[in-house]
């Protein structure tokens, strides 16, 4: 996942070309290709050393804490204690700050742009069974293969070029510390051998039956890698966070929430990434994971193993970083991971580009 700057992307048939002038587009083929510099009309400058184009366009609650320390238990499916409390972010709509509703906006215009090559290459596949099936000469169906196989690929490519919005960075020197050492701090975080989104949580009404716990959490798997989101053309690497049906693309200037095709914006210096460390109750440790204590499936009132049961097997307690990300603006997502030194270094690195990009 380390960090890079690219100096041209491309799209379809134009290419996007940065200089120290500015960002240039051109367009066409192999030795032979037209485009317009960086006093034409494809360049928009933004803030803190960033330049980003916009390409292609035509004319809720917080999770409940730990009581007296007491490690959480993740929920077991025949049980339901106590009404569980949902962590999740308002919806993306209400996400969105002055510096990026022009983005925004083309964004879930394009995303609204139906997409032609699946249902074009589903056609075409259902056309050639039903030609084979009417024993059509093999000739003819060679001629439809090649003529169905240039319709899919046209289709696929105006899909590019129709959907695609291009964001083209150049950073000062300051900035680009700052986002690389954001990528070094993500890269720790998706080296953990667990991280999970934690979508639920609610207080545990009988201890005993529960290894001990006070809290009982729904969590998932979840990934945190160096990937753009779909159809957007980006000439560096963006760290993307999976939170549920929610997926956190950071990028050098903001934080973009997408969500079933919608886009939110959340600038960095409304993002609080609050760091705390939590025990938590595994039925086996992670091998990356700190155990710091051992309980018992079924416990006494006394915190001992409960003798009523003959299958009570010793249980792992491990210390966790659990990272809050939190906004003014409806962002409420809990992501925990496997180590517990780990966290701060991204929270901080979060706290760091904001202050670069009022700079």
């Amino acid at each position: 996942m380390g960090f890079y700057l690219r100096k041209s992307i491309r799209v379809g048939p134009i290419r996007f070309n940065l200089s120290k002038s500015g960002i240039g587009v051109s367009g066409g083929m192999k030795g032979l290709r037209v485009g317009t510099g960086p006093r034409g009309t494809y360049v928009h400058m933004g803030r803190g050393g960033i330049y980003y184009r916009k390409t292609l366009s035509g004319n809720r609650n917080t999770p409940t804490q730990n009581e007296n320390g007491a490690p959480r238990e993740i929920v077991l499916p025949q049980t339901t204690p106590t009404e569980m409390h949902e962590i999740e972010s308002s919806d993306v709509s209400c996400m969105t700050d002055s510096s990026s509703i022009e983005l925004l906006e083309e964004i879930n215009e394009k995303n609204k742009i139906p997409r032609m090559g699946p249902p074009t290459c589903v056609g075409s596949v259902l056309l050639l069974i039903l030609l084979i099936a009417s024993n059509v000469n093999p000739v003819l169906i060679f001629a439809c293969v090649a003529f169905f196989g240039g319709i899919i690929y046209l289709a696929f490519r105006r899909d590019v070029i129709n959907k695609t919005v291009v964001m083209f960075y150049d950073f000062d020197p300051a900035l680009e510390k700052a986002y690389s050492n954001l990528h070094a701090s993500a890269l720790q975080l998706a080296r953990c051998s667990g991280c999970w989104h934690i979508s639920a949580s609610g207080e545990v009404t009988d201890r005993k039956y529960h290894a001990g716990a006070s809290e009982l959490v729904e969590r998932k798997n979840t990934t945190i890698k160096a990937t753009p989101p779909g159809f957007i053309k980006t000439n560096i690497e963006t760290i993307a966070i999976g939170v549920g049906r929610q997926i956190l693309h950071f990028f050098p200037d903001r934080l973009l929430v997408f969500d079933n095709g919608r886009v939110g914006a959340v600038a960095y210096e409304n993002l609080k990434v609050n760091v705390t460390q939590t025990r938590f109750i595994e039925g086996s440790a992670p091998r990356d994971a700190r155990v710091v204590d051992q309980t018992w499936k079924y416990v006494n009132k006394k915190g001992g193993p409960d003798l009523r049961f003959a299958n009570n097997p010793q249980l792992p307690i491990c210390l966790y970083d659990e990272l809050h990300l939190q906004s003014s603006s409806g962002l409420n997502e809990l992501i925990q991971v496997s180590r517990c030194d780990v966290g701060e270094a991204f929270a901080k690195a979060v706290q760091a580009l904001a202050q670069n990009i009022k700079m």
